[in-house]
C-alpha cells in the first residue's frame, strides 16, 4: 500500500454513530493511483487500525478519529467525476473498522457502473467469516478483491504485486464467499508477474 496524502478535503464533525450515518474517517485520497491495484484507481485511505503491524507502511493511519470526515455521497460523486477510473481501492488504516459506510459506497459504485473494488485488511478472510460483524460481511459481499492478512516484516518481499508480505493473499471475493473458502483470484491483471499465486493462509 502506498502512503496516503494526495488531498484532504475540509473536515466535518464525526458523530458517535458515524458508521450508521454514512460518514468515513479519511486519512488520505489518491485520485489517480496505479500502485494499489491494476488500472487507474481511486484509492481511499481510511483512518484507524488496531493491528499496528511492525514495519507498517502507513503508521500515521493507526490512530482512530483524527482524519477528515467525509460522507459516502461526497466520495461517490468524487469518484464518478473521473471517467478514466477503472477501479477503487479501500486501504488504510483498516477499512474493516469502517465497514458500514464503505459497504454502502461499494454498492453504489457497482450500481453506477463497472468498477473493480478492492479492499486491503489486516484481518484474514477466515476470521471475517467466523467472527466478522454484519457490516464487515456486507463489505465483503460488495467488493471484488480482498488482500487479506497482516503485514509480516519477516515475510516482506518487494517483488510481490499489490501486497507487502508473502502471507497476504489476493482473493476472489465472489468465489470465496460462494464456497466459504479463500480462493485466490485468477485475474491476470492482479497476479501476473507475482512469484507466489497461492500459499498458506495469512496468519
Amino acid at each position: 500500500m502506498e502512503s496516503p496524502a494526495r488531498s484532504r478535503p475540509e473536515a466535518l464533525p464525526l458523530p458517535e454513530d458515524a458508521n450508521a450515518l454514512g460518514i468515513v474517517d479519511v486519512a488520505g485520497i489518491d485520485e489517480d493511483a496505479i500502485a494499489d491495484g491494476p488500472g487507474l484507481r481511486f484509492v481511499l485511505f481510511v483512518q484507524g487500525c488496531s493491528h499496528r503491524c511492525p514495519g507498517c507502511h502507513n503508521p500515521q493511519t493507526h490512530a482512530f478519529g483524527i482524519g477528515t470526515k467525509m460522507t459516502v455521497d461526497s466520495l461517490f460523486r468524487r469518484i464518478l467525476a473521473n471517467p478514466l477510473l477503472t477501479g477503487v481501492t479501500f486501504s488504510g488504516g483498516d477499512p474493516m473498522f469502517q465497514a458500514g459506510p464503505l459497504a454502502e459506497l461499494a454498492e453504489r459504485l457497482h450500481d453506477a457502473g463497472h468498477y473493480d473494488i478492492a479492499v486491503f485488511t489486516g484481518f484474514t478472510f477466515e476470521a471475517l467469516l467466523k467472527i466478522g460483524t454484519p457490516e464487515q460481511r456486507r463489505l465483503l459481499a460488495a467488493a471484488d478483491i480482498l488482500i487479506d492478512g497482516p503485514f509480516v516484516h519477516s515475510l516482506r518481499n518487494r517483488v510481490l504485486r499489490f501486497r507487502g508480505s508473502s502471507n497476504q493473499r489476493i482473493l476472489d471475493l465472489p468465489r470465496s464467499l460462494r464456497t466459504g473458502t479463500a480462493i485466490w483470484t485468477e485475474d491476470p491483471e492482479w497476479i501476473d508477474g507475482d512469484p507466489v499465486h497461492s500459499g498458506p493462509p495469512a496468519q
